[in-house]
């Protein structure tokens, strides 16, 4: 099946099943805050996992206690899809188990 961009609608209502991620500009975005440095370098880890099983992956910027996500799909020209959110749901499973928030 291609990967196709999906509409501001489609967007706005999985928006809406994912509470702290938003859309900024042509990519779908959040922010973690956790305990500690290392803490969240751990976290980058795992989404690196997931990012490699899922061939798909965001760009992650590591900050003392933060990790900051955007995601958009390049292969087609940056637009957000299906892939993006399914990789914004497993970050988000694997979250507190790092105990982000």
């Amino acid at each position: 099946m291609p990967v196709e961009p999906l509409s501001q609608k489609d967007i706005e209502d999985r928006l809406a099943e994912l509470p702290g991620w938003s859309l900024e500009g042509d990519r779908i975005a959040r922010t973690y805050r956790l305990a500690s440095h290392f803490a969240a370098t751990a976290m980058v880890v795992h989404i690196a996992q997931v990012q490699e099983e899922l061939g798909h992956h965001a760009d992650l910027t590591l900050g003392y206690n933060t990790i900051a996500l955007t995601v958009n799909t390049h292969s087609i020209g940056g637009a957000v899809t299906h892939l993006d959110f399914n990789l914004a749901h497993r970050v988000e499973q694997l979250a507190p188990g790092h105990g982000a928030s």
